[in-house]
């Protein structure tokens, strides 16, 4: 009676077996799509990033240290060269005042005693009792001492006020150096400025810039840098107007790149056409889209057809034959613009291509039990 169940046990497992191996043989092979080469244009770009910026942009500085008095003017303001934008009122140095002060009440002190002499020797003159020479000498001395007392007391008015006369103005009065639209004001009333000098940028009073000329500077990479070529038409996209691209030319190169974050980027600059239509602010971020390449009417398949080995890592696809089975071909790639790729050896119009990476799941799932 064992022996019976035994054996029973054993039939009935290799019926299931035999059972198995027939599904298996019987399933459907796996079926994939395929697809032709074809003829197109292929256009290899590379995007730069960067901002717009005015080609004209200077900044006002003061000529005399103070605080500044009144602004006249606000940003975004359209601006002609010679407008009044601010005024600065002078706070004198106390120490600097005293000692100019001293010096004027010296000089008076000389120039009194000159005055003296001179009179005494002109009258002296007069008689014959000196000679003209002497005389010369003293009236020479005389007319350097009221020099100098006039120099001294153009020096204190200047410490004082900040400009002598009718050059008051010129000093105190901050005007727009050319014509153009105020960017920014970085100060307000009530603020302390500095003149430029050699040891000071000084104090920036206000940005002007002629916002009708533009140009785009940005950066592009090592890899890309020796396929530009300067004058080159390029697009520009602006991040805070969509669906607008702007004409430009690519006006300059930069012989020397500097490394940021570990690759090294070459800054290009290039001269914008603006629309009437668009108000373009300083400082817009963009992107500018640069023809590396450019090729017409190439035989092409879709990127996504390719296949690499993973020893020689050479690219290659899968054609299919007469029996419907699929036999790799090895392929020789041109230009590519990310999405299809020029084909220059390997593939012809006519031939049927894998799709390989576009199998259902329950094709996935055979070919794993096909393995």
């Amino acid at each position: 009676m064992k022996k019976v169940i035994i054996f029973g046990g054993i039939a009935v497992a290799l019926i299931a077996i035999l059972i198995w191996f027939g599904k298996k043989n019987s399933a459907s092979p796996i079926e994939y799509k395929t697809e032709k080469a074809f003829i197109t244009t292929i256009i290899k770009k590379s995007v730069a990033t960067g901002k717009v910026t005015p080609l004209e942009e200077i900044e006002i500085k003061p000529q005399i240290t103070g605080i500044i008095d009144k602004i006249m003017l606000l940003e975004g303001t359209k601006v002609k060269k010679g407008d009044l934008i601010a005024t600065v009122r002078v706070v004198p140095n106390e120490q600097s005042l005293i000692s100019a002060k001293g010096r004027v009440d010296n000089i008076s002190i000389n120039l009194n005693n000159a005055e003296i002499s001179y009179k005494r020797n002109k009258a002296l003159f007069e008689k014959g009792v000196i000679s003209r020479a002497e005389f010369e000498n003293i009236e020479l001395a005389y007319k350097q001492a009221q020099q100098d007392l006039k120099n001294a007391q153009n020096d204190y008015q200047i410490i004082k006020k900040g400009s002598v006369g009718s050059s008051a103005s010129a000093n105190t009065n901050i005007i727009a150096q050319m014509s153009g639209t105020i960017l920014e004001i970085p100060v307000k009333e009530g603020d302390q400025v500095i003149q430029s000098n050699n040891f000071n940028a000084g104090t920036t009073i206000a940005s002007i810039a002629d916002m009708s000329k533009m140009i785009f500077e940005g950066k592009v990479d090592e890899s890309e840098v020796g396929k530009l070529i300067s004058g080159t038409k390029i697009e520009i996209s602006l991040g805070a107007i969509e669906n607008k691209k702007f004409p430009a030319v690519l006006s300059f190169i930069a012989p020397k790149g500097t490394e940021e974050a570990g690759a090294v980027q070459f800054k290009i600059k290039a001269d914008v056409s603006l629309d009437d239509k668009y108000f373009i602010r300083a400082g817009y971020s963009a992107n500018a889209e640069i023809v590396l390449e450019k090729k017409e009417n190439v035989l092409s398949i879709k990127e996504s057809l390719l296949q690499f080995d993973r020893k020689t890592e050479k690219p290659f696809v899968e054609i299919k034959n007469k029996e419907g089975k699929f036999d790799k071909k090895d392929v020789k790639l041109g230009t590519s613009d990310g999405v299809n790729v020029e084909i220059l050896e390997g593939v012809t119009k006519d031939d049927e291509i894998k799709i390989w990476n576009k199998t259902s799941k329950e094709d996935d799932e055979k070919d794993k039990e096909n393995n």
